[in-house]
């Protein structure tokens, strides 16, 4: 290579070298003095345990603990270089691969009207902050309510037990507000009339709370809830209509609660609904609701618990996408639908135990190839059960029939049961055909009538010893 193309080619490297030097730059703005105290103050009143002025000296967005998040407010130009604020605060230690700042429950001076000095929070969430100091849940919503627009999008309380108190109806302020989550917490009293003016609401997660009395009816004004979760409460009283106008829901659970009366017909219009819990309230003599062959999207239906009676509807040609039913201890009779197994080809969880249900397993259910948990212990079911060796094999210990004295299992499939699963109650081998000659479909001579005799006292022969 000539010496003056190395000479241009070592010019140029130079020159974009030098330009990257001296092309200024627009660093990130530094946090507020403001925001940077008051989440010192925060962190130290969750944890005085953590030097955290030590550990983290410089600038709290530019160097901050896992869980603290900021985000520009103001966009930076050419001339300004804009401005950064807190946005998010996550606290308590989840694990290694989602380590925000650990709580020490021991600590006592904690205050949450610190988080009036974030006017730009979007997301406040605690794991096992509160368990053994009482905080009171109405001051983060004080908090939030006086936020400007939008204000806090997200506020998540999980495992809290310390957490006490009432929604109140200042929640009502909070009109920002997306997500709502406080589980496992001792937060009581009813969800306030302000509820309903939380129009932008899209999960609302209220489960292991304490929690009660009746809904109410503007509930259906929070036409963007997809989750609405308010397991293992004490709420009561009938399920408003309303309910059915949330046309984006895809989770419903309201199980582990008192709430009566029926189901209503307006749930038709829960046509994106994928998972359906009311199991355990008290529901009472309104049968399993023909309303859930309208949920097309349906995946996930379960009512155990409730006195439902009635017969199981044959509903389930209109939901084939069903994988999991709990309908124990509901009271229904009757014959089990042949149509669960022709139809909802991917269903792995079955359960219809504990309840008065009659006649034949249906012989359909050996189609379903996905079934991995058959309950149906308890009932007054008769016959043979018509499972070959292999489908016995696959669901093994989760096959579930005792209780059912009139139940039987073909002798070539015994010992497959026995060997899979031990738990057999009372089931027995069935019974061999007392009269040979009417397993024949035609008439036979008297001349011929010796030689079938022989050949049918064979075949019970082989039939016995099979089963040893």
């Amino acid at each position: 290579m000539a010496p003056n193309i190395i000479n241009i080619i070592i010019i140029i490297i130079i020159t974009l070298f030098l330009s990257i030097l001296i092309t200024p730059t627009n660093s990130q703005p530094s946090l507020n003095s403001v925001e940077q105290e008051s989440l010192y103050r925060v962190l130290e009143s969750l944890n005085s345990d953590i030097p955290w002025r030590t550990l983290f000296p410089d600038d709290l967005c530019s160097s901050a603990p896992h869980g603290v998040v900021c985000g520009y407010t103001t966009l930076p130009t050419e001339s300004d270089p804009g401005q950064v604020n807190i946005q998010e605060l996550n606290f308590g230690y989840v694990s290694d691969h989602n380590p925000n700042p650990p709580c020490n429950p021991n600590t006592t001076t904690f205050d949450p009207n610190l988080f009036s000095s974030f006017p730009y929070l979007r997301k406040l969430f605690f794991y096992k902050c509160f368990t053994t100091r009482p905080v009171f849940v109405q001051s983060f919503i004080r908090v939030g309510s006086g936020q400007p627009d939008p204000g806090i999008e997200e506020m998540l309380f999980i495992e809290n037990p310390g957490l006490f108190g009432s929604l109140g109806g200042s929640i009502g302020g909070m009109t920002g507000l997306r997500r709502l989550v406080i589980t496992g917490s001792n937060v009581s009293g009813e969800i306030p009339c302000g509820f309903g003016l939380l129009k932008n609401l899209e999960e609302v997660k209220l489960s292991g709370n304490n929690l009660a009395g009746v809904l109410p009816e503007n509930i259906s004004n929070l036409k963007n809830l997809k989750v609405f979760d308010l397991s293992g409460n004490g709420f009561e009283g009938n399920i408003p209509a309303g309910i059915g106008e949330l046309k984006n829901l895809i989770k419903l659970d309201f199980s582990r609660n008192m709430f009566e009366g029926n189901i209503p017909a307006s749930f038709k219009g829960l046509k994106s609904l994928e998972f359906l819990d009311m199991s355990y309230n008290k529901f009472k003599n309104c049968g399993v609701p023909l309303v859930f062959g309208e949920m097309s999207n349906l995946k996930g239906l379960f009512m155990s618990g409730n006195e439902l009676g009635g017969v199981i509807p044959d509903i389930w040609g209109k939901l084939r996408g069903v994988n999991a039913i709990g309908l124990s201890n509901v009271g229904v009779f009757g014959d089990i639908p042949s149509s669960i197994g022709l139809f909802l080809s991917n269903l792995s969880y079955l359960a219809l135990d504990n309840n008065k249900l009659s006649g034949s397993v249906p012989m359909e259910f050996e189609r379903l190839e996905m079934l991995s948990e058959l309950n149906l212990k308890n009932n007054n079911l008769s016959g043979g059960l018509p499972f070959s060796s292999e489908f016995v094999s696959r669901i093994g210990r989760k096959l579930v029939v005792q209780g059912n004295t009139e139940l039987c299992l073909d002798g070539r499939v015994f010992r497959s049961f026995v060997k899979v699963n031990g738990n057999l109650g009372c089931l027995k081998v069935c019974k061999m055909v007392e009269n040979p000659k009417s397993a024949f479909p035609y008439d036979v001579s008297s001349s011929s009538l010796v030689g079938y005799q022989v050949v049918s006292l064979l075949l019970v022969m082989f039939v016995w010893l099979a089963t040893l």
